[in-house]
């Protein structure tokens, strides 16, 4: 899709322009130019809104989880609450992808809008938790439209004198969600009902799409560009069976860990990696699964960081609401705090950035940092007498050890991917990140509902999936150094 971005064309053939440039005097015009100037404001404000609604339903929806889970009867499949969105984001995304790549973006955004609102809508309505988990896996599919075309519009609708600036307003659309969104969600499920959190996304998905979808029409793809015309290859072998297949052999495999005979368990989490696998491997550039030394360590480090960290976060709120009676509201102070904490990690190492070893220590001390973080959020929310807020100072802590190994694996990693693999390693973090999230936030609700099964407690679930993450950011201790080849280094 990023190859076709300078390809775009409007009904005459010829390159879409800028509104400034199409008036001449190009090289003073882009001096005055502005992503708030008149021509970008709307479609730069809806971009923005876009992807700050996921970023607060993302932070919302994981702080009242617990209360939902409560309220339908869900707590044995307390996992599938976040898996659900987080394994329909990948299909979303690709179908998004290709669809924007054959007729431009204005009908993937309209149509992820559409089935965000209609998942909101269905969950916020939901009377038991399939029902819920079904709003859940509808939202995921809108998220992944959603986020992909909030990229790929700044490649089609600005100048690259202001793509950077328009990347940047994109990472900092999260910190404000961050800070209010668990505050907010939290506060309408203690004094009103978790529904309202669904509920208050309506109205912010349709101005969000009363700002951006005016502004995407001029960027359709005529019929008979290369893209459109290029030959087809078998369905199977499209990356939308790909993402499928990943999806249902993720899926399934999850599914198994909540069966409660052994047999029928083993046997069904066999096929579900089966089919996951080599999906893939085919899916990702070649040496991920071996992590070997270079772009593909880089990729496992970053399901490495994110399964330790969204992980672990995942069950934070349930953890001091079920475990250590604290409310909502304050639970998603948790959240908060790693957040924010992030961005000051990443900045530390934006700030003292260095090629080769150097990233490679900052990785390493990042996953170190993170590992203290987390075993000091788990222990106050394990042991009763550590008081509760040592969980979000511990969570903190582990916020700046993830933004610190983040950015400096990140970017490393993409500094040597060839040029012509900068998408497919793109898109190969991103979807690294999406699956570890669904799959460590899949296991630890199945710890938790073996762990009732079986007579034990929530404690013991969490004891179990804390164990699991700190184990992952060991093993990211030891990855960290095959981040670059040895002669790079």
């Amino acid at each position: 899709m990023s190859q076709d971005v300078n390809q775009v064309t409007e009904g005459t053939g010829e390159p879409l322009v800028s509104p400034v440039e199409e008036g001449g005097t190009k090289g003073s015009a882009a001096a005055s130019e502005s992503v708030f100037s008149g021509a970008y404001r709307a479609l730069t404000l809806g971009v923005i809104l876009s992807v700050s609604m996921v970023a607060f339903e993302s932070l919302g929806v994981a702080t009242v989880l617990p209360d939902i889970a409560k309220d339908l009867d869900g707590l044995g499949a307390y996992g599938w609450g976040l898996s659900a969105l987080m394994l329909a984001n990948i299909i979303g995304t690709v179908v998004a992808g290709r669809a924007a790549d054959k007729s431009g973006p204005v009908r993937s955004m309209a149509i992820g809008m559409l089935i965000f609102a209609i998942g909101c809508a269905v969950a916020g309505a939901a009377p038991t938790w399939p029902l819920f988990l079904l709003g859940r896996a509808l939202q995921g599919l809108g998220v992944g439209a959603v986020m992909s075309m909030a990229y790929t519009v700044i490649g089609l609708a600005y100048p690259e004198n202001l793509r950077a600036r328009m990347f940047a307003l994109l990472s900092s659309a999260w910190t404000i969600p961050s800070l209010i969104g668990p505050v907010i969600a939290g506060t309408l499920a203690d004094l009103t009902s978790w529904r309202g959190v669904f509920l208050l996304m309506l109205p912010l998905i349709a101005v969000a799409a009363l700002l951006t979808l005016p502004g995407l029409r001029r960027l359709e793809r005529p019929s008979g560009t290369a893209a459109s015309s290029a030959p087809a290859g078998p369905w199977w072998k499209s990356p939308l069976a790909a993402s499928i297949l990943l999806t249902a052999g993720t899926a399934l495999l999850l599914q198994a860990l909540l069966l409660k005979n052994l047999v029928l368990l083993v046997v069904l989490a066999l096929v579900g990696i089966a089919v996951a696998v080599p999906t893939l491997r085919q899916v990702t550039p070649a040496g991920t699964l071996s992590l070997r030394a270079g772009v593909g360590a880089g990729i496992g480090i970053r399901f490495l960081l994110c399964g330790v960290y969204f992980g672990s976060e995942a069950f934070l709120p349930l953890g001091l609401q079920e475990l250590r009676g604290v409310n909502a509201s304050l639970a998603g102070l948790g959240l908060s705090a790693g957040a924010i904490t992030w961005v000051v990690g990443s900045a530390w190492q934006a700030k003292r950035d260095g090629s080769g070893n150097g990233r490679t220590g900052s990785v390493t001390l990042g996953f170190t940092i993170l590992f203290a973080g987390l075993v000091v959020m788990a222990a106050a929310v394990l042991v009763e007498a550590i008081p509760p807020l040592v969980a979000i100072a511990g969570w903190a802590l582990g916020g700046i050890g993830m933004g610190i190994g983040f950015n400096a694996a990140t970017t490393d990693t993409l500094e040597q991917a060839p040029a012509e693999q900068q998408g497919l390693v793109s898109g190969s973090l991103q979807l690294a990140q999406t699956l570890a999230t669904g799959l460590i936030s899949g296991i630890g609700g199945a710890a938790i509902a073996m762990a009732h099964q079986h007579d034990s407690t929530t404690r013991a679930g969490l004891l179990f999936t804390f164990a699991i993450t700190a184990v992952l950011a060991l093993a990211g201790v030891l990855v960290s150094r095959r981040l670059r080849p040895a002669a790079a280094a």
